[in-house]
C-alpha cells in the first residue's frame, strides 16, 4: 500500500463565537443591577475607560447609534432600523486612528429626564429592619435572670428557625450550656412568653397553644380543638368534632374562627432577606391614542474612553518601551470600544422587544388583564428578526413600568385557549377569570371545578375540568372541600 499527498477543496459552515458577541450576550442576559456591577467592574480593570460626569454636557459628542435612543421630555423614541451583529474590529495589527474612534465611539449614555412626580417613589422602603434575633435578645435583656440562665435563653433564640420554632430539644441545651434541663424548661416558658406570641415553640400544635391561653374567653374549648382535634380541624370536618365534643357546631365554628386567626409561623413576620426594590428597566407612557416606551438609564455610567492616554501614546518616542505602551493602550480601547458597542447593542434590544410587547399586547394596556392575548418567544422573534433565545435572554429579570403597574417582562408570555368564536385567550386571563369567580363564590357552598369549568364554557373559554385544577393549584387556591365555610 503506497502513501500519498492529495489536495481536496471541502466548503463547510461554522459558528464561530467571537469574543465580541460573547460579551454581547452575556450583557443582554444580565439584570440592570447586574449591568451596574458589571460595568463598575470594567471600569476598574480598564483604565482607559471613565465615566461621563452626569453634569457634563455629552449631547454634542455623543454617537449616532445612541442618539436613537436618547429619550428626553417631548422627544420622540426611535429606534435603530436595524439590529446589527457584533463582530471583530480587525486583528489589531493596523496603525490605530484615535481621531476616528473619538468620531464614531465618543461618551456613551442613554438618558431619560423625568419629572419629580414620574416614576418611583422611595419614602416608604425600608433600608433595614430587625431580625427576629434582634427582637428577642432585646425582651430576653430586659428579663430578670441569671448569668447562667441568659447564656440558655441565648442558646434558645440562636436555634430558632426562620418560622420561630425551637429546632433542638431541651435536652440538647442543657448538655452543650452543662445545666439541667429543668433550667432550660424554666427558661423556655419564658422565652415562649415574648413577643411574637407562639415563639419558640417545638411544633404546631405547641405554638397555637401558647397563643391559645393568651384568650381572654373561649380558652378550654380552643385548646381542646388544637390539642385533640387539629387533624379534622385541618380537613375542615366541623361536624365531626362537634360528635366528639358532643357540643352544637356553632361553638365549633366559633372557636375554629378564633383558631384561623392565630399565626402558625410567629417568626415570619419578621423577614430576615434585606428589602430590595425593582426598578424597572423600560418606562410606557399614554400618549395620546399611542403609547411611548422610553429605556430607563437612570444610574446607569455613560462610558467614554479618557483622553488622557491619547497625549500620552503622543508622547510616547520610538523604542521597546514605546511600542509595549502602545500595545496595550490599544488593546484596553479595544476593549472598551467592544464594551461600549455592546452595551448599545444591548439597549436597542430591549427597546425593539418593549416596542413589539406593546403592540402585540395593546389590549391588555388598554382594557385589563381580561384582555392579554396568547404570546411565546416565537411571535416576538419573527416581529423583531432576531433568534428566541435571544429574545429569551432580553425578557429574563427585566422589568417594565406600565400605567397599570410594574411587570416582569416575562409576565406578557403565556399559552393560551380557545373561544367558541374562533379568539384566543391568554392562560393569565382564564386565571384571573378562575380567581374572580371563586373570590365571588358563596363561600358555604365553594364552586368545584367542574362547576368553575361550566361556567367558563359558558362563557365562551373551551377548558377542562383537569386545566381549572393545574391552574388553580399553581394560584395556590385549594379545593372546594376546604374553602367550605360554616359560618
Amino acid at each position: 500500500m503506497a502513501f500519498e499527498l492529495k489536495q481536496n477543496l471541502k466548503l463547510t459552515q461554522q459558528l464561530i463565537m467571537t469574543p465580541q458577541l460573547q460579551q454581547a450576550i452575556k450583557l443582554l442576559q444580565l439584570s440592570r443591577l447586574e449591568m451596574v456591577d458589571m460595568i463598575n467592574k470594567e471600569m476598574e480593570e480598564n483604565p482607559l475607560l471613565e465615566e461621563v460626569s452626569p453634569n457634563e454636557d455629552v449631547a454634542e459628542e455623543a454617537p449616532a447609534e445612541a442618539d436613537s435612543l436618547r429619550g428626553r421630555e417631548g422627544e420622540e423614541i426611535k429606534p435603530a432600523d436595524h439590529t446589527v451583529e457584533i463582530t471583530g474590529e480587525g486583528d489589531g495589527r493596523e496603525e490605530f486612528d484615535w481621531n476616528n474612534y473619538l468620531e464614531d465611539y465618543g461618551p456613551m449614555g442613554v438618558t431619560y429626564q423625568r419629572a419629580e412626580d414620574e416614576g418611583t417613589t422611595w419614602d416608604n422602603i425600608l433600608t433595614k429592619t430587625p431580625s427576629l434575633v434582634d427582637h428577642l435578645m432585646w425582651q430576653l435583656k430586659l428579663s430578670p435572670m441569671t448569668e447562667a440562665e441568659m447564656r440558655v435563653g441565648e442558646q434558645i433564640i440562636g436555634n430558632l428557625d426562620q418560622n420561630g420554632y425551637l429546632r433542638a430539644s431541651v435536652e440538647e441545651i442543657a448538655d452543650q450550656e452543662h445545666t439541667t434541663a429543668d433550667l432550660v424548661a424554666r427558661v423556655l416558658e419564658t422565652v415562649q412568653s415574648f413577643d411574637p406570641p407562639g415563639i419558640a415553640a417545638r411544633d404546631l400544635v405547641e405554638c397555637l397553644l401558647i397563643q391559645a391561653r393568651l384568650l381572654d374567653e373561649n380558652q378550654e374549648l380552643v385548646i381542646t380543638i388544637i390539642r385533640d382535634h387539629l387533624k379534622d380541624l385541618e380537613m375542615r370536618n366541623f361536624q365531626q368534632i362537634a360528635r366528639k365534643l358532643k357540643i352544637e357546631v356553632d361553638q365549633v365554628a366559633q372557636a375554629v374562627m378564633i383558631i384561623t386567626n392565630m399565626d402558625p409561623k410567629p417568626g415570619s413576620v419578621f423577614q430576615e432577606e434585606k428589602v430590595q426594590a425593582v426598578i424597572p428597566d423600560v418606562y410606557v407612557y399614554k400618549s395620546g391614542d399611542d403609547y411611548k416606551i422610553v429605556l430607563n438609564d437612570d444610574g446607569m455610567p455613560r462610558l467614554r474612553i479618557s483622553n488622557f492616554y491619547r497625549e500620552i501614546m503622543a508622547g510616547m518616542d520610538g523604542g521597546r518601551d514605546a511600542d509595549t505602551g502602545k500595545r496595550y493602550i490599544k488593546e484596553r480601547v479595544q476593549s472598551a470600544t467592544w464594551l461600549i458597542k455592546s452595551i448599545q447593542q444591548r439597549q436597542k434590544t430591549i427597546y425593539k422587544v418593549a416596542e413589539s410587547i406593546v403592540n402585540h399586547q395593546r389590549g391588555f394596556f388598554e382594557k385589563g388583564i381580561n384582555y392579554l392575548k396568547p404570546l411565546v418567544l416565537r411571535d416576538i422573534a419573527m416581529d423583531v428578526e432576531m433568534h428566541e433565545s435571544t429574545i429569551s435572554r432580553v425578557v429574563t429579570n427585566k422589568y417594565m413600568q406600565t400605567p397599570a403597574g410594574l411587570f416582569e417582562l416575562k409576565y406578557f408570555f403565556s399559552s393560551g385557549l380557545s373561544r367558541d368564536n374562533g379568539e384566543n385567550i391568554a392562560s393569565k386571563s382564564v386565571k384571573e377569570e378562575i380567581r374572580r369567580l371563586i373570590a365571588g363564590e358563596d363561600p358555604r357552598k365553594p364552586l368545584s371545578d367542574n362547576e368553575i369549568a361550566n361556567l367558563l364554557k359558558a362563557s365562551g373559554v373551551d377548558i377542562a375540568r383537569r386545566t381549572v385544577a393545574k391552574y388553580r393549584e399553581t394560584m395556590n387556591i385549594l379545593p372546594s372541600s376546604r374553602r367550605r365555610r360554616f359560618f
